[in-house]
Order: C-alpha cells, then sequence, then structure tokens
C-alpha cells in the first residue's frame, strides 16, 4: 500500500473514531435531561369541584391539571356518573343528566411518563331541575270564586323569560283562565309566589297550571303542569 493511501484511511479511522467518542460523550451528557424529561413535573389536579348540572339539559365541563408528562388521561376509579354523562379520555365531561340528585365518584389521572405518574381526585355533582314549579296554595273555593297561588323556582344562573296560565274547565270543557302572568323569573329565585282568582259561575271546575319558561342563553324551553280539582263553586240564593 502506498504511503498516501496509508495516510487516507489512518485519516478515515481517526475520523471514525473521533465521531464516536463525541457521540458517547453527547449520549452520556443528554441522559439525565432526558430521563428528567419522562417524568416531568409532579402531576396535580387542578379541578376539586364541579359545577351543578341541569336536568336534561346539556352539561360540559373539563377537568384540569397540569405536570406530567401530556398526553393525560381520565377515568372513572369509582362511584357513579348521573345517568347520561360520560366522562372522556381527555377529561371532558359531557352529557345530559337523565336524573337530578347528588353523584359522589372518584376519577383517576394517568400520564404518559416513565414511569407513569397517577392521581386521583373525589368530585362531586349536584344535579337540579332548572324550574320548579308547585302549588304555593292549593286552589279552593272562596264563596263564587276559585283562588290560589303557584310557587316557582329558578335553579339557573340565567333569567328566565316565564309565562303561567292557569285555567278553571268546567264539566262542559269551557276553559275559563283565572290567572296569566307574564315577566322576567330572576336567576336562583327560589319559591316565588304567582297568585291567582277569579270569580266563576256555579259548576264544578278542575284546574289546570301551564307554565313555560325560555332561557335565551341555552336556547331552551321548560315546561311543567299541574292539576287539581274537582272543586264544586255552587249557586248563591
Amino acid at each position: 500500500m502506498a504511503a498516501t493511501d496509508m495516510k487516507r484511511t489512518h485519516s478515515r479511522h481517526g475520523w471514525i473514531l473521533g465521531f464516536a467518542i463525541v457521540f458517547s460523550v453527547v449520549a452520556w451528557a443528554s441522559s439525565p435531561a432526558q430521563q428528567a424529561a419522562a417524568t416531568g413535573e409532579p402531576l396535580v389536579v387542578l379541578t376539586t369541584t364541579l359545577p351543578k348540572g341541569y336536568l336534561r339539559q346539556l352539561y360540559h365541563f373539563q377537568l384540569e391539571a397540569k405536570g406530567g408528562i401530556t398526553p393525560v388521561r381520565w377515568k372513572i376509579s369509582s362511584g357513579d356518573l348521573p345517568a347520561g354523562v360520560q366522562l372522556n379520555e381527555d377529561g371532558s365531561l359531557v352529557g345530559a343528566p337523565s336524573k337530578f340528585g347528588s353523584f359522589s365518584f372518584t376519577v383517576l389521572m394517568a400520564d404518559s411518563g416513565r414511569p407513569v405518574q397517577q392521581k386521583i381526585q373525589p368530585l362531586k355533582l349536584r344535579v337540579v331541575e332548572p324550574l320548579l314549579a308547585d302549588w304555593g296554595h292549593p286552589p279552593k273555593v272562596n264563596g263564587q270564586r276559585i283562588e290560589g297561588s303557584l310557587k316557582v323556582s329558578n335553579q339557573t344562573n340565567e333569567d328566565l323569560d316565564l309565562n303561567t296560565v292557569v285555567l278553571a274547565i268546567s264539566d262542559a270543557g269551557r276553559a275559563t283562565a283565572i290567572g296569566i302572568e307574564h315577566f322576567t323569573l330572576k336567576k336562583q329565585t327560589l319559591d316565588f309566589d304567582i297568585p291567582f282568582g277569579s270569580d266563576l259561575p256555579f259548576g264544578t271546575y278542575r284546574i289546570k297550571a301551564n307554565i313555560v319558561a325560555g332561557a335565551t342563553a341555552t336556547n331552551s324551553v321548560l315546561k311543567k303542569s299541574l292539576a287539581a280539582g274537582p272543586l264544586q263553586v255552587v249557586q248563591v240564593p
């Protein structure tokens, strides 16, 4: 082999050896950083309380956490969500609850680190009826008059456009309005009293109340109905 060829071979071997040494040093130096990146910051659950839900109304809430290695995955580890609501893997609670009440459950979250970090968080979701309606004072006969009152509650966080109609329906099927109201029922108003009453011809009546509320923010209509009777209005001599 010529002297020139030997120099080239030695030069090439030296370059390869040098590259291997540099690569090993870089890999050794970066190893602690890579290991740190695989675990990330300590995993912390930020969501500790949930906003209330409304019966048969769309519910959507995003559970939040910080730290760890993304993506973070969520699941129910114990307890039950209200029927109609589910927890997605990304931490979103979505659905329309079909039952009202207080529902306690525990979520388990796990990150994508190596080793995996996990946290559990107990939560409670309260589901209420957005609109409540009942007799404040049940209908009764007072002389020639049938009278009483409704009580309504707005358990939502928005004002409702409320309409109420109370009818006295005779045995012949004739309906007479004995109470009509239209007003704004403010948010979080409980047991608001709406009186009604009117003089009526003698006869037997059944009382029916229709309550309709419009929610602008959710573009929804809420309805309730009540019934009472029969009530007898007697003829005055």
